[in-house]
């Protein structure tokens, strides 16, 4: 009668303690394998895009600009070139996901799991900066071969590229949660974040220009992300790295803030 009786009772909650570690991993698992079972799109393309520019660049400019700050052209064009994937990659990979994730109708599936907002928060952060870091790999080992990179600071190349897919990732977060359809999503790519990386300094110095067009691209975020990861390859600087130490850590604070907020609030997310 006893095991009977057991056998009615009703079930208890499981207990995951203060964090649900099993949820995190289950959600960033997921989002790494969206990329890695596409790798030709996710990994190959833009290695492959990154190649092209270096070689653009190095035929179009190679003979008329041999050198920049005292160094050669691909050299200073190079880790741009891979910050600018790693960032763009990043933000794909969040923005897509979620995006997907509501028009197909799915969203339910991680909203419905024990997971509170800051765990999604970090699952779905770190599997875009995964992404990211995986691709910037990729593009350095690629262009190892045509440029003679030198690891000057390693510490302020682990830390800008950290900081970079990281905040990608999280802008991702908020594009792919406030967008309704895949033109919003694309809207934020071609008007926000491509220009902000085409004009944050990726091929030429800021020193080149204007005293008031050096102002303007020191207001623009990626500026600081791009150039403290060239100072790492390099050891030469168009600002303070320090001041782009503090600013992409307060950034990311604040975005990451932003994104706890909404999943919190399930803005877009909840009927």
């Amino acid at each position: 009668m006893s095991d009977l009786n057991s056998f009615y009772q009703q079930p208890a909650f499981r207990r995951f303690g203060r964090v649900n570690w099993i949820g995190v991993w289950t959600l960033y698992i997921k989002e790494v394998r969206r990329f890695v079972k596409i790798l030709t799109q996710t990994i190959l393309a833009p290695v492959t895009t990154s190649l092209l520019f270096l070689a653009i660049f190095a035929l179009a400019m190679g003979r008329i600009r041999a050198d920049v700050a005292g160094m050669p052209f691909l050299n200073f064009l190079a880790p741009g070139l891979i910050m600018m994937s790693l960032m763009q990659n990043a933000f794909a990979n969040t923005s897509s996901s979620l995006m997907v994730a509501k028009v197909q109708g799915n969203i339910i599936d991680v909203l419905m799991p024990p997971l509170s907002a800051g765990e999604q928060t970090f699952a779905f952060a770190f599997g875009g900066l995964t992404r990211g870091m995986v691709v910037a790999l990729a593009c350095l080992a690629a262009m190892w071969i045509f440029v003679d990179f030198r690891l000057v600071h390693p510490l302020a190349i682990i830390y800008f590229a950290f900081s970079g897919a990281l905040m990608m990732s999280l802008i991702g977060i908020l594009g792919g949660i406030w967008a309704e359809k895949f033109d919003h999503i694309q809207a934020l790519t071609n008007f926000i974040v491509t220009p902000l990386a085409f004009l944050s300094g990726t091929f030429y110095s800021i020193e080149q220009l204007p005293g008031f067009a050096q102002n303007i691209a020191r207001a623009n975020p990626f500026f600081y992300l791009i150039d403290g990861f060239r100072y790492g390859f390099t050891g030469h600087a168009d600002s303070n790295i320090m001041i782009g130490v503090i600013f992409t850590a307060l950034l990311n604070a604040a975005l990451w803030a932003a994104a706890y907020q909404l999943f919190r609030s399930g803005y877009k997310l909840k009927a």
